[in-house]
């Protein structure tokens, strides 16, 4: 499925995934949320696939929010930023753009230093420190796919009619109706005990964070919604979810901060439908 029009690089994206979630798709979907959107190749395919009527993505991360509303309200002015960019690449250009403070930044701006950071780093990862600040180094690409514009047009027309909400995972309870379809996409659960990738934002995504899915998970079930969720093929998973229906898939991950991470790996599919 390389035509879904990704943006950026992810962690866990699951654009290699399509195929094996075909199958376990509804048939229908009239409303879509997804609470941690990502990258957006789910949510890429089932607007290009199902055209649902009403769309909610999610996501805690406020520069990838900030990044979907401007290709949503400002693809031209990003383009021609990233054109900017894409003509200054080197590594003193790469820290001076990753040391700027993206809270000092119009949206624009912001939009173009996220995906040009996204582009130009190592492995393509989003890390942050404790401070909340982007400190991931310069990665060694000779001609970095940074502008993308037949790709950004084509995102600025999927998501015309896409509501962006820069949230906290749980807020999915406050929008979330009977029948609609909803995938999570959640930091994984730690294959093994303190080897976790969890600082895709200034928090950590554990056992705690993990509970607390899975109780929205079950509110979104009582509610009448049809819920999907991905997450790391580990006990701990297959036991806060043992009432649902749980599908082996095989991933490659390519885009991990340790080698150990990278690779084919299985991943657990629940659903409550």
């Amino acid at each position: 499925m390389n035509d879904i029009p990704k943006f950026v690089k992810w962690a866990g994206g699951k654009g290699q995934l399509i195929e094996q979630f075909k199958s376990l798709f509804p048939k229908k979907i009239e409303r879509y949320i997804e609470p941690f959107v990502g990258s957006g190749a789910v949510l890429f395919y089932v607007l290009e696939n199902y055209s649902p009527k009403e769309v909610i993505i999610i996501d805690i991360n406020d520069e990838l929010m900030t990044t979907y509303n401007v290709i949503k309200e400002n693809v031209e002015e990003l383009i021609k930023k990233l054109k900017q960019h894409k003509n200054s690449h080197n590594k003193e250009y790469y820290y001076k753009i990753r040391d700027l403070d993206p809270k000092q930044l119009n949206n624009v701006d912001k939009a173009a230093r996220f995906i040009y950071l996204n582009k130009t780093c190592f492995n393509g990862l989003y890390r942050v420190n404790s401070k909340g600040k982007f400190n991931v180094p310069i990665g060694s690409y000779k001609n970095p796919d940074v502008v993308q514009e037949d790709k950004l047009k084509k995102i600025f027309g999927l998501l015309k009619n896409v509501i962006i909400k820069s949230e906290s995972f749980e807020n999915v309870i406050k929008y979330a109706k009977k029948g609609d379809f909803i995938y999570l996409d959640p930091p994984y659960y730690p294959l093994r005990k303190g080897k976790s990738f969890t600082s895709y934002t200034d928090g950590n995504f554990l056992e705690k964070e993990q509970e607390k899915l899975a109780e929205v998970f079950a509110k979104l079930t009582k509610t009448g919604c049809l819920c999907m969720e991905s997450n790391s093929d580990t006990e701990f998973i297959k036991k806060l979810y043992f009432k649902y229906k749980l599908t082996t898939v095989h991933a490659t991950r390519l885009v991990n901060c340790r080698p150990e991470g990278r690779g084919l790996v299985t991943e657990v599919v629940i659903r409550n439908y």
